[in-house]
């Protein structure tokens, strides 16, 4: 009789696209009639701003 079978949980990797900083910010020009510096806030298209995207699994026998 043999025990329960260990459950197996997938850890997020960090994005390879951003490396981890899933959003950035980005001015757009100068500064408007208030002195403001206007931007915008770009997320990282492969991890849609996440920042990690899931690990894959690795199968038994797969050449590397």
């Amino acid at each position: 009789m043999t025990g329960p079978t260990p459950a197996t949980t997938t850890t997020a990797r960090i994005c390879p696209n951003c490396d981890g900083f899933a959003s950035a910010a980005i001015t757009i020009g100068g500064r408007d009639r208030r002195g403001h510096l206007p931007t915008l806030t770009i997320d990282c298209p492969a991890c849609n701003g996440l920042g990690t995207i899931p690990a894959r699994r690795v199968r038994e026998g797969a050449g590397a």
